[in-house]
């Protein structure tokens, strides 16, 4: 495991091992860092580590006594001769052993700040006493815990907010990421990949229900008979925002991206075309998708929702389970066999998730969906990760030994929890060819926000409010287009689309492209539909003299050259960063209402909230878990602010300070959303 403080953020991942130092998961086995290689006789025949608290079988093998209990939940015979065994048989082995690996020497997990070397048994004392690393740890812990600190806070915030220094790519499957040739899944115990986030936290009553999170990577291309033609999809996020990564929004009917069906909204684009936009501003991302080009190469993070354990899982006995061996053959090392892999935290272990079609897998037709992956290439891998198998695979020359145990009859999860996050175009036809889409409640609760919702403007942006007096011929054109009106789905204002260059404002030079329209003459514009905007700017444009109030919004950075240059196919509109600066008397709010059952998680994360680096931020809504209330509600989207909860504003609180809230409404919860459309690409 890497070292804890190789990274600025690597107390985000949750709270350290008190006893070896690092992190993993409580069931799992401690991690340390061997000093000297270890002989083979003191290695653990299930994780390939050496022993701890050593557990000897009847017919002579050792096993570490978490990996052996694990095994045996599932399998009725020793792992390496195969003989009928119980739990019940096995024993501690000698004091000799057990001390002949205590002794063992490690170094301390905190590089940077200790250096020190000692025997396995004492790292723990070392830890607690001596250790200026982990005391270092322990004393920012404590700061974050503490209520009454407005310093960074506690974990949840940090991670969230800190996005655009670290990728949001799941510290836990970096690595995923970087050899996703392989497409591996990773299926984590958190909420949300490489976020710990309450907000859909699992509970100890959750754990019967749902197992883990899937999420997965995979590389798409996106083919466009116009190298012009949009995409299709509006994104939102940004290393300049509290969301950290690229999210997509909003999935456009007819598009090039709703064609090729395999991008959802929810969905993190991580690169596009070999460069990494995980961690660049917004405007960056706009320019690098809406780059024209016949073929456009994206790697996705898709959520796929929870899995599901199932009593099959539990009652299907041993003798009923096949051993399958399977060789594929690559035609060079860098050709990808199609697999999506995912590890359970319920079961040890790979299991296969997918084939994807027309992929070496798929072809060979030896491999099914949900066969949990023993070895590969003569490796064990029944304690693996997808991370390791996808290493091996790539690492293959030409031949790839699969070594499977298939259980007939079990999903990984439920189809019929989410039809619109398929993984491709032919999958989705399996639902009826198409999403399925909840019945859009009617928008009647929107409303401006209220003054105790209000805020100050982000960091970065400035408004800045103009009159503009013209006088005119009585059929003069003003010469400006425009969009937005509160009939849109999103409630936008008036806002000003394009200035033509046969207009009075043209001359004039005052009002500009994506300036918000306030009044004309004195008529108040901020209320109206489209329709009837555009009849009070022709009715007071036939006068001879025409006032103008526009607002024109400034941000650094929000700007870019080359998103004006390139607008041929795209309908322009302001950039979703630009909304943000927008003031607070010209949002408008809508009451979602969610209801949930008592084992169900809301099924959305957050971020956002008071940092003292950063101050007050919106609290945005950055994941929504396929299958959960959330999702199923259809109104939430990646990117809307949460305002207030239960008419509780929530400006000026921290992350710490809203999660809780929400995980104290068990059964029903409204939120005071504003949603802005993202941007075009």
């Amino acid at each position: 495991m890497a070292d804890p403080t190789a990274e600025e953020h690597a107390y985000q991942a949750g709270e350290l091992c008190c006893e070896c130092g690092q992190f993993h998961l409580l069931p799992d086995n401690h991690l340390y860092n061997f000093q000297d290689e270890v002989d083979d006789e003191l290695i653990c025949h299930i994780c390939l580590q050496p022993l701890l608290q050593p557990m000897d079988t009847p017919c002579g093998h050792t096993y570490c006594f978490k990996c052996l209990e694990n095994f045996m939940q599932e399998y009725n015979f020793c792992p390496m001769d195969r003989k009928k065994l119980s739990f019940q048989q096995c024993h501690k082995s000698s004091l000799l052993v057990r001390n002949l690996l205590d002794k063992l020497v490690v170094s301390c997990p905190f590089k940077a700040e200790c250096q020190q070397t000692m025997q396995r048994c004492e790292l723990e004392a070392h830890l607690q006493n001596r250790c200026p690393g982990f005391k270092k740890y322990k004393s920012e812990l404590q700061r974050k815990k503490n209520p009454i600190s407005r310093g960074k806070e506690d974990p949840p915030v940090k991670v969230e907010t800190n996005t655009p220094k670290d990728s949001e790519v799941p510290s836990a499957g970096s690595s995923l990421v970087a050899e996703s040739s392989a497409a591996a899944v990773v299926s984590l115990g958190t909420a949300e990949p490489g976020l710990v986030n309450p907000a859909f936290e699992e509970t100890e009553e959750d754990l019967p229900q749902r197992a883990s999170l899937v999420a997965e990577t995979s590389t798409i291309e996106i083919h466009r008979e116009d190298p012009e033609e949009e995409l299709g999809m509006r994104i939102v996020g940004g290393k300049d925002t509290p969301l950290g990564n690229i999210v997509v929004q909003e999935v456009l009917r007819d598009s090039v991206i709703a064609a090729d069906g395999r991008i959802a909204p929810g969905d993190h684009i991580l690169e596009v075309n070999g460069v990494n936009i995980s961690s660049v501003t917004h405007c960056q991302a706009v320019s690098f998708l809406r780059h024209p080009g016949p073929v456009l190469h994206l790697m996705v993070l898709q959520e796929k929702g929870f899995s599901s354990k199932t009593a099959q899982q539990d009652s299907t006995s041993a003798t009923n389970r096949e051993v399958i061996h399977v060789t594929l053959i690559k035609r060079d090392r860098s050709e990808p066999l199609g697999i999506k892999l995912i590890r359970k935290t319920d079961e040890a272990g790979i299991f296969i998730l997918d084939l994807l079609e027309g992929g070496l897998a798929a072809k060979n037709g030896k491999l099914s969906r949900n066969d949990r992956v023993l070895s590969i290439n003569g490796q064990d891998l029944r304690q693996g990760t997808p991370e390791t198998a996808a290493q091996i695979i790539q690492t293959s020359e030409s031949r790839v030994n699969f070594v499977v145990l298939r259980q007939p009859g079990v999903q990984l999860l439920d189809p019929g929890e989410d039809g619109s996050t398929s993984n491709n175009s032919s999958s989705s036809s399996s639902n009826g060819g198409s999403p399925v889409h909840h019945r859009r409640r009617l928008d009647q609760n929107h409303y401006r926000r209220k003054s105790t919702y209000q805020k100050d403007l982000p960091q970065g942006y400035v408004t800045h409010e103009k009159t503009v007096a013209i006088k005119k011929e009585p059929k003069e054109s003003l010469g400006i287009t425009i969009g937005g009106g509160r009939d849109n789905k999103n409630k936008l204002p008036i806002y000003v689309t394009s200035v033509q260059p046969i207009g009075c404002l043209f001359r004039d030079g005052k009002i500009k492209r994506g300036d918000i329209l306030l009044s004309i003459n004195g008529i108040d514009l901020t209320h109206l539909n489209y329709y009837e905007a555009v009849s009070a700017l022709k009715s007071n444009a036939a006068s001879h003299s025409v006032v103008l109030k526009a607002l024109e919004i400034l941000a650094s950075d929000s700007t870019d050259p080359s998103l004006d240059t390139k607008e041929r196919g795209f309908s322009w509109s302001p950039l979703w960063i630009t909304w943000l600066g927008l003031p607070s008397y010209l949002h408008c709010c809508q009451d979602i209402v969610l209801s949930k059952g008592n084992l169900e998680s809301w099924g959305f994360s957050i971020v956002g909230g008071f940092e003292e680096s950063k101050g007050n931020q919106p609290f945005f809504i950055k994941t929504i878990v396929p299958g959960t209330p959330a999702f199923r509600d259809r109104r939430l989207k990646c990117g809307d602010e949460i305002v207030a909860v239960n008419g509780v504003p929530a400006i000026g609180m921290s992350n710490s300070e809203l999660i809780p809230m929400l995980k104290e409404q068990k059964n029903k919860v409204t939120l005071t959303v504003v949603s802005w459309p993202g941007s075009l690409v």
